[in-house]
């Protein structure tokens, strides 16, 4: 019975093309593989004496008792360097357990540390550190919640109450940024970069320690963005501190929207600036990028801010989809991690803001 169940068992395990080949097709009978195997079966018939032959994908090794009985055991092949290799098909989105970790593909050296780059095979940032969504059409919408690494209590409250589905944007000047990135990471956050870019009014009002100006030479500005691009990583783009006037500025903005696009990155523009030129240029370049629908916290209130978040609701049911944006305050965070409950319920689905960017295909 022993040896029945074994040739069974060995015949199971053939690979299914050699299965019901036509007769002039059949594997010749005398091979070479077949004379090591009798060679194999006549080494093992002494008593306690045992035989390994390989098989297809098996180790098969036959041992004859005292008795007279042969035991057959199939065991895996042991895989050297030359054998088959698993190969791993590009995802949308990284995998959770490494959410928190950067790959290194997408990165490269510079002068100001190490920036995002395309992968050798086409892989881009914007779909590596995406946080997957159901891809239903029902009504969506994404909420950014900047700010981050500025207050170390305010920081710490956005990523530990906040909904996984909210994005979360870090300010380049901040602190503990690549440790506030991987705790938010982990927590399943999508997260932005935000860069200081020079507003209307100034420097009486100053966005802090290397904003992008429009008086500066393309390549100072460019020196200031690649320095905050290398504050943090796993990032899906990049998101605007202020800006009015250097949003309005063509000759400032086109190398720096470029340069942002050809790095897999999407820009986010929080809506701030009616003279915003971000949307002409990135559809001009073919870049990845979103425009905010609302303002969800111009008035620090938590149940204004809820009405606000209701009237971006409504924008999202006449238009299918809605962007709202907000900053990491305690009446923010109260009234966002309220509504996205209730939304939920009412069937709106809360997404990350790569699924709402337009050209979000490469």
């Amino acid at each position: 019975m022993t040896v029945v169940f074994g040739l069974s068992l060995f015949s199971a395990l053939t690979p299914l093309p050699l299965r019901g080949l036509p007769p002039n097709q059949q594997p010749a009978q005398s091979s070479d593989l077949d004379t090591k195997n009798e060679a194999a079966s006549q080494v093992s018939s002494a008593a306690g004496m045992s035989a390994t032959r390989p098989a297809a994908g098996a180790n098969v090794e036959r041992t004859v008792t005292d008795n007279g009985t042969v035991v057959t055991k199939y065991s895996p092949k042991a895989r050297g360097g030359s054998g088959p290799l698993l190969i791993d098909t590009p995802r949308v989105g990284q995998d959770p357990r490494m959410a928190a970790t950067p790959n290194e593909l997408l990165l490269e050296d510079s002068p100001q540390g190490r920036l995002p780059t395309i992968g050798p095979d086409g892989l881009r940032p914007v779909d590596q550190y995406a946080r997957p969504w159901s891809g239903a059409r029902g009504t969506r919408i994404a909420i950014v919640v900047g700010g981050l690494g500025l207050s170390q209590t305010g920081t710490q409250r956005a990523i530990r109450e906040l909904p996984g589905e909210i994005t979360l944007a870090f300010a380049a000047t901040g602190n503990s940024l690549q440790r506030w990135m991987q705790e938010a990471r982990r927590d399943g956050h999508e997260i932005l970069l935000q860069i200081p870019l020079e507003p209307f009014d100034y420097p009486s009002n100053d966005p802090g320690p290397g904003t992008l100006l429009t008086t500066a030479k393309p390549a100072a500005n460019m020196a200031y963005l690649h320095e905050a691009m290398a504050s943090i990583t796993n990032y899906t783009g990049i998101m605007n501190y202020m800006g009015g006037r250097f949003l309005a500025d063509a000759n400032s903005l086109e190398p720096v929207m470029r340069d942002i696009g050809e790095r897999g990155l999407l820009f986010f523009d929080d809506g701030s600036s009616a003279r915003s030129l971000s949307g002409q240029i990135a559809k001009a370049i073919g870049m990845p990028q979103a425009f905010a629908d609302a303002q969800i916290d111009g008035q620090l209130d938590q149940q204004a801010i809820l009405r606000r978040l209701d009237e971006l609701e409504r924008i999202a049911l006449r238009k299918g989809s809605a962007i709202g944006v907000g900053s990491a305050f305690d009446e923010t965070i109260d009234a966002v991690r309220q509504w996205s409950e209730e939304a939920s319920r009412r069937g709106v689905e809360i997404v990350a803001i790569s699924a709402l960017a337009e050209n979000i295909q490469p």
